[in-house]
């Protein structure tokens, strides 16, 4: 895979979800640009899977998420969403829960770094799919809605997690409430973009050189801050500490972190094999 400059256009006959891999670098690209890369029923099966895969191959370093088109994603497909409540089903939203839960808990959770390349719009659990990520790359274009109150729901893939650590509790309460798009400025000064590039056609390549730069740089370690980090924000004192205790012992036998001591010592530049 070639690192891409301009924005993907459908793939046909390549299903919901694109998966490509330039070194240890995998790209996954939902697929519905005509929808603007709503999640229907199979994109989420697909991207559920994805992330299980990458999650447990030892060549995959760091994930790129990002969609076809002119959007990033617009969360659920309310088309779908229709024929279910049209349907009668006491639990209507059942289904959907069923899907996005293990979704966001395998992005959150994944023990690799992933880098959301966020084109266009990213609304309701497309937002959240994106603030998921530990990295947020935006254009001028990107735009983002927590617009689960405009169809008279609450937040949903993990937002209520994410948003607050990101804004705070204020910020959070009015942008859940307001349900009102946050331009690409604005996001980047709360902290929703991690980086703000001043040509959309350059966020999806500006994406994979990140991720091809963690890709090349200590994963175990970095997989352990992300656990200890999740952890700390969460927990006591005593919890932060037993989780810095546990990621060292983690780390203080990898190969890569005596590799990297001796290099140091020796003032060279240190070669991260993510083991």
């Amino acid at each position: 895979m070639r690192p891409v400059t301009e924005p993907l256009a459908e793939r046909p006959g390549a299903g919901p979800l694109v998966v490509e891999r330039a070194g240890a670098v995998v790209t996954l690209t939902m697929n519905r640009p005509d929808s603007l890369n709503s999640l229907d029923r199979s994109l989420r099966e697909a991207l559920h899977d994805a992330l299980g895969a990458v999650a447990s191959d030892p060549n995959c370093r760091a994930v790129v998420l990002a969609g076809a088109g002119r959007a990033f994603c617009v969360g659920q497909d309310l088309r779908e969403h229709v024929s279910v409540l049209q349907g009668g089903d006491a639990d209507p939203l059942g289904a959907g829960v069923r899907h996005y839960n293990p979704i966001a808990e395998r992005l959150a959770t994944l023990p690799k770094p992933v880098v959301a390349a966020v084109r266009g719009m990213a609304a309701g659990a497309g937002a959240s799919l994106a603030l998921l990520a530990d990295f947020r790359i935006g254009g001028p274009a990107t735009r983002l809605l927590m617009a689960f109150a405009n169809v008279a729901l609450a937040g949903d893939t993990g937002v209520s997690w994410t948003l607050p650590r990101l804004v705070g509790q204020a910020k959070a309460v009015e942008l859940l409430m307001l349900a009102e798009p946050v331009g690409a400025a604005d996001a980047h000064r709360l902290g929703l973009l991690t980086q703000l590039l001043d040509d959309d056609e350059q966020v999806l390549f500006a994406a994979q050189q990140l991720a091809a730069r963690l890709a090349a740089g200590p994963t175990v370690a970095y997989g352990a801050i992300k656990r200890q980090l999740a952890i700390g924000a969460a927990g006591t004192l005593a919890d932060a500490l037993a989780a810095e205790a546990q990621a060292q012992a983690t780390c203080g036998v990898t190969a890569d972190h005596r590799n990297a001591t001796m290099a140091f010592v020796n003032k060279e530049k240190p070669v991260f094999e993510g083991r």
